[in-house]
């Protein structure tokens, strides 16, 4: 099984992904949890402009602060690493590629050749299911498509091998 997907297309930029490095992604989201919390939508941008807003205010006022030590950096939660189930939402790596302006559906493409399409703008709220109880999902991945909704939880787009955007 091929791990790698690759984004192509009306892009600007071809890229590629790999699943096994999510896992010490950031933006990874538990999937255990996800379906049953009411969840608030963040843009990135403003949470970064507000931090830094915040981070620039402290320094005038305090002065500037060492970097952090070890004992203050975020720890990974390592049990929850090797036992938990996982995805990513896909929005951050359709933005990377860069649509093209005339770009209407995206397509992905499974490695038995099979292929689902959906609109561009209904996609950016997909989740790529990478692990299932702290493992990759090796058979029959390297991920699955999961509606943001979790309407299709059971029965999900799996063995996702490429995506194109036309």
């Amino acid at each position: 099984m091929e791990t790698i997907i690759t984004v192509q297309g009306n892009v600007k930029h071809n890229i590629t992904l790999d699943p096994t490095v999510w896992i010490f992604d950031d933006r990874r989201i538990d999937l255990n949890t996800y379906f049953n919390e009411d969840r608030i939508e963040i843009d990135e941008d403003e949470k970064y402009l507000n931090s830094m807003g915040k981070h620039w205010s402290r320094e005038i006022m305090e002065g500037a602060t060492f970097p952090p030590t070890l004992k203050t950096e975020k720890k990974f939660d390592r049990k929850k690493m090797v036992t938990g189930t996982f995805g990513i939402l896909l929005k951050p790596f359709l933005k990377n590629a860069v649509p093209g302006e005339n770009a209407e559906t995206i397509t992905f493409v499974t490695s038995t050749n099979h292929e689902e399409t959906f609109s561009l703008s209904e996609a950016e709220d997909f989740i790529f299911k990478f692990s299932q109880d702290g493992k990759p999902l090796l058979e029959d991945g390297p991920v699955h498509l999961l509606f943001n909704d979790g309407s299709n939880i059971e029965n999900p787009l799996k063995a996702i091998s490429g995506i194109v955007i036309k």
